[in-house]
């Protein structure tokens, strides 16, 4: 295995940054031969969270880079900021909108105009330094969209889990109410690492979370617990996060399971990023890290996606609902930058394993 350079690899994403600040992204479905440049905050937001937590162990000059290449990002932040000109932010640009950029048919349906969302809303507020009377809006804004809260109750998940008030990833009022297990765990790290008062829609969301994992529901319907990632692996990857940086009591039961389902779950799976998520998540709850081969791991970049949009996730109607989890009615996206940041991640955590463990002999 060719051993991992962070300062190649730090350039190289980089590099990849456009004037705009924002990395380069697409979205596509490979079953209808569809594929188009997307203009969007997420990945941006999130490359710079994941390079914003190598930061102190990289070197001065890629320390001074990931600073370069933060400030930049931040300066394409307001794009995507509330058309209203409200502290929640979009994934798509607002004033004007552009959703499905670059697209022939979805961006002149109202229709596919998304609403803001607590994941978008999380990553920015995580890479930037919000003031504390921002921070208290945004808390009191979640409740407002949480369960329950505007005479909504969400009817697409668990019959067991829609009594929760817990967080809908959306912001909007017309949107129906989705609990997606990975933007939850990106809106709760949010509160912890800002130190947010806590009340019963925290609560309802770690209950959630636990419950799809003590359940097995995460593994056997992934998509219903979390329809914007709606993989095993990304959610693992999620909860493994969370719960390294912040000594969060309710899920701590579930950790010894997510140790195991980590470990089952790379012996299947091919592609060598998605490996890269699941041996992160080992090496969070405390693991022996596997050795990934990363040679060349480009080559399985445009076989992996992070994140995506089901066109019939937002619909309720029963009929509409049984076809919502098939990939002929899926957006997936990926961004190369992103890649490289897990890539970087894994390889920044597989070093310090082997010190530690060179340490102890």
């Amino acid at each position: 295995m060719t051993a991992l350079n962070l300062d190649d690899i730090i350039l190289r994403i980089a590099s990849l940054q456009e004037e705009t600040g924002l990395f380069p992204s697409f979205r596509s479905n490979p079953l209808i031969f569809y594929r188009r440049a997307d203009t969007n905050v997420f990945f941006t937001a999130i490359t710079v969270f994941t390079l914003q937590s190598l930061r102190h162990e990289v070197s001065p000059v890629s320390r001074q880079r990931i600073d370069q290449i933060t400030e930049r990002a931040r300066a394409a932040y307001s794009l995507f900021r509330n058309k209203d000109g409200l502290d929640t932010y979009n994934f798509w640009p607002t004033r004007p909108s552009r959703h499905f950029p670059n697209g022939y048919i979805f961006r002149h349906f109202e229709h596919f105009r998304i609403p803001d969302d607590i994941d978008d809303t999380a990553m920015v507020y995580l890479t930037t330094n919000p003031s504390a009377d921002v921070l208290l809006w945004l808390k009191t804004k979640l409740a407002q969209h949480a369960n329950g809260s505007q005479r909504q109750r969400i009817r697409n998940t668990f019959p067991a889990y829609r009594h929760l008030t817990a967080y809908s990833t959306w912001f909007g009022k017309h949107m129906g109410v989705d609990f997606d297990a990975c933007a939850l765990s990106n809106i709760l790290y949010c509160i912890f690492t800002y130190n947010l008062p806590h009340n019963q829609h925290d609560t309802d969301s770690l209950f959630y979370l636990r419950s799809i994992v003590e359940s097995g529901q995460y593994r056997r319907e992934p998509f219903r617990c979390a329809p914007h990632y709606a993989r095993p692996s990304l959610i693992v990857y999620h909860l493994a996060r969370l719960m390294s940086r912040f000594q969060i009591e309710a899920l701590e039961p579930i950790k010894a399971i997510l140790l195991a389902d980590a470990r089952d779950l790379i012996a299947t799976i091919s592609n060598r990023v998605e490996q890269i998520l699941l041996a992160t998540a080992l090496g969070w709850l405390g693991a022996p890290m596997p050795a990934i081969d990363i040679d060349n791991i480009e080559q399985d970049f445009s076989t992996f996606h992070f994140f995506i949009a089901g066109l019939l996730t937002a619909y309720e109607h029963p009929v509409l609902r049984q076809f919502a989890d098939k990939p002929l009615v899926h957006m997936r996206w990926q961004c190369e930058a992103h890649c490289w940041a897990l890539v970087a991640e894994y390889g920044q955590l597989l070093k310090s394993e082997e010190c530690r463990v060179k340490s102890e002999e």
